[in-house]
């Protein structure tokens, strides 16, 4: 097929709304990222908290975004995307507002009422509620509104927009913070988020096809999401119960004996679906991978310049994806996907060595731009497999799985790097060590993944709900 053939078969391979929400999602990244760039210094320096509960913190703003999108897809598939994307605005508006407003003198009374950690960790959940709604919808209708023969480029096509509003995000936030404080970057945040749920109401509408199934029922959407997950009358207390144990681990310095974490684990892993292990699996490429919004903004102020401009430095991960993401993909593109994902993981690991053998703002840069590559090289596949594992009808329920990862890495991350950095930086006086120890969560996961492509992953001929991500 010639070039002009191609570029014609793109050009009419995609309905309007494939248009209009991957350009909502520009202006949801640049709100998002926007927010996320500024957040370590704002906590640490406006609000106060030490490294340990930044990162803690941190890792909540980023985690439940993440975790919640797998009931945020179920809701959008009943919803319709229209009226899910359209209700998400809203509630990010309110949301990046809220966070901006933490030291308002009209918050005072509730400021004095509740732990400070406490009060904050709640308003950092509050945006998750509405990105939940916001990515599964704006992936099913890439999904959904793409032909099949472009669908892959379609997913690229997003990536790059979500990467372009990732891109202007932190640029948009260094402006705000330098001119007018740090609040002010949530409120340009709340701004932005607030003119996309006009520009959905007036633009979008839920694609639709002839093959097209009725929205499930509240039923049908409750048994989707239990198939996905597995042995879920096993799975969901136990996270229920671990979750109730870290928020009082957190927030009212409650122990929690190593051996219940464990016994909980093993109740996890003993009951989720073939499909479960790899994303849990994979979970630990985006432990790495947040380690540049919740770990490196307070190494560089702390360890390496105090006077550094993070915000610009974070812009390199999206920068690099934007101007490299096709280019990248099209050399890559005999290398098979789960394979893909593997040597993605193992880039994206190495990078962080950089960094600690070359702790400047130079050698910050080169790791994040190492970072991006590996995340070029294994996210368009990765997306574009899982939507394919979709029956009709329930793409908004498996694309939320899909980012099932990215929360656990958050979440996770975000503790496990503020612990790192502790240790390392401020009990061993030797913070450039943390790094190693968050490369080698990396190489372990990529060694994990190479372990369930040949000992775990199913036969073709099972269930998509049981099918690996290849």
């Amino acid at each position: 097929m010639s070039f002009g053939q191609r570029l014609q078969e793109i050009r009419g391979g995609f309905e309007r709304p494939f248009w209009v929400a991957n350009i909502s999602e520009i202006f949801e990244r640049l709100s998002y990222y926007g927010a996320f760039s500024s957040l370590a210094v704002y906590l640490q320096e406006k609000l106060n908290f030490s490294t340990e509960q930044t990162g803690t913190l941190t890792g909540i703003f980023g985690g439940m975004v993440w975790f919640l999108a797998i009931f945020g897809g179920a809701i959008a598939d009943k919803l319709g995307f229209r009226r899910a994307l359209s209700m998400a605005y809203l509630i990010l508006a309110a949301a990046y507002f809220l966070i901006g407003s933490i030291g308002a003198s009209w918050l005072a009374p509730v400021r004095a009422a509740v732990p400070l950690s406490l009060f904050v960790g709640c308003i950092l959940i509050l945006p998750a509620l509405g990105i939940a709604l916001v990515k599964p919808s704006v992936v099913g209708t890439t999904a959904r509104a793409s032909k099949e023969n472009v669908r892959s480029i379609g997913y690229s096509i997003y990536y790059t927009m979500v990467n372009i509003g990732g891109t202007a995000g932190p640029f948009v936030a260094d402006w705000a913070h330098t001119h007018f404080g740090l609040e002010r970057v949530f409120r340009i945040s709340a701004l932005s988020v607030f003119a996309m749920f006009f520009f959905v109401l007036l633009f979008f509408r839920d694609p639709r096809k002839p093959g097209d199934v009725p929205a499930p029922s509240i039923i049908q959407v409750v048994r989707n999401f239990c198939v996905v997950l597995g042995k879920y009358w096993i799975v969901l207390p136990a996270v229920l119960f671990a979750l109730i144990s870290a928020v009082a681990s957190f927030f009212y310095h409650l122990a929690v004996p190593w051996w219940l974490w464990a016994g909980l684990l093993i109740l996890v892993l003993a009951g989720i679906s073939k499909f479960m292990w790899f994303l849990v699996i994979f979970t630990g490429y985006w432990i790495v991978f947040w380690q540049q919004y919740t770990s490196l903004p307070g190494f560089i102020h702390t360890f390496v310049d105090p006077g550094a401009h993070v915000e610009l430095i974070l812009i390199t991960d999206a920068a690099i994806v934007v101007c490299l993401t096709f280019l990248v993909n099209y050399l890559a593109r005999k290398i098979p996907p789960f394979q893909a994902v593997i040597l993605g993981t193992v880039i994206s690991a190495a990078s962080w060595l950089i960094l600690s053998f070359w702790p400047t703002v130079l050698g910050a840069i080169f790791s994040i731009a190492v970072l991006a590559l590996g995340e070029i090289i294994q996210q368009p596949p990765y997306y574009a497999y899982i939507s394919r594992l979709a029956p009709p009808g329930q793409q908004g329920t498996y694309m939320g799985f899909a980012f099932l990862p990215i929360g656990i890495g958050s979440l996770v991350g975000g503790w496990f790097g503020g612990t790192m950095m502790h240790h390392f930086g401020e009990v061993a006086h030797h913070p450039e060590r943390a790094w190693w120890a968050i490369s080698a969560v990396g190489f372990a996961t990529a060694l994990l993944l190479w372990i369930y492509d040949r000992a775990i992953k199913p036969a073709p001929q099972e269930p998509a709900a049981e099918a690996p991500a290849q």
